[in-house]
This record gives C-alpha cells, structure tokens and sequence, in this order.
C-alpha cells in the first residue's frame, strides 16, 4: 500500500470532518492548512445552540437550506475565534465551495481551494467570478494530484 500524498492526506481528513455535519441533504468538510499542517476544520451545521436540520428539517429558500452554516464558513469562524491566521494558505472541501464561500475563504486569505466534487445545483457564475477577480484559486482534487505528479 503506497503511502497518501499530502492533497490526499488533507481531503481524506475534510472527509471524516463532514460525518460531524448535521444537515441531512448535503454533509460537507473542510480543512484549512499551511505548511502541511492543519489550522482549522469544519463542517455544514447550525448556529451552536439552535436546532439542526437532522433534528428539526430543512429550513429552505431558492433550493438552499438557509439553517446551516457552510463547512468552509465554519472553518473560517474557528479561525476568527482562536485568532489562527490564514494567510497563504489551502482549503480542502469535500464540495466545490459556493461563491459566497468562495469569496469569504480569499478575503480571510486564503490562497489556494482544492475541492473533491461539485454540488449539482452551482450556477455558472463561479468562472467569471474569479474572472472579475483576476484569480484562480480553485483547483480540483484531481488537477491537484496531476499537478504534483508533474512536479515529481
């Protein structure tokens, strides 16, 4: 059995993060690292203190469950509260962060996300997103991998 690369290693850990998660339709996790070490995790769940949607149901608008924070949102608030800085590092998500993740992960500084799979319902947007934005930070685990067997 060969031993994981580090793009492996990380996305098998936002894996395992997003069996904590408490929406039902979706579980997401996300794992921020630098330098090959984690700072930071999380996973899609309410608001501590309020019900979850496993235990209470969806709370929906436009096909989205408004109840719960996203992984990648939530790993950026335990960054926030544990005063971890982020700067110049990656996110690995189980899923292709939404633009509102998207935009929160490079504003926290954020510098590279690497994703496993697409959600099916993300519009179009994303590419010119990071078009107007002049960035490219999102990369998918298979791009990864190729990326870094390229290097040797």
């Amino acid at each position: 059995m060969s031993r994981a690369s580090w793009h492996e290693y990380f996305m098998q850990i936002a894996q395992d993060v997003s069996t904590r998660a408490t929406c039902d339709r979706l579980k997401v996790g996300a794992v921020i690292v630098k330098d090959n070490r984690i700072l930071t995790t999380g996973y899609n769940g309410s608001l501590p203190g309020t019900p979850h949607c496993d235990e209470v149901g969806h709370l929906l608008k436009d096909g989205h469950c408004v109840r719960t924070i996203h992984a990648e949102a939530n790993a950026v608030l335990q960054a926030a509260r544990f005063g971890i800085r982020l700067e110049g590092s990656t996110c690995y998500c189980t899923f292709k962060p939404c633009l509102s993740c998207l935009k929160l992960l490079l504003g926290a500084g954020v510098a590279k996300i690497i994703y496993r799979e697409v959600y099916g319902n993300q519009k179009s947007y994303f590419g010119e997103a990071e078009t107007l934005a002049g960035l490219n930070p999102l990369q998918s685990l298979t791009e990864a991998l190729a990326e870094e067997a390229a290097k040797g």
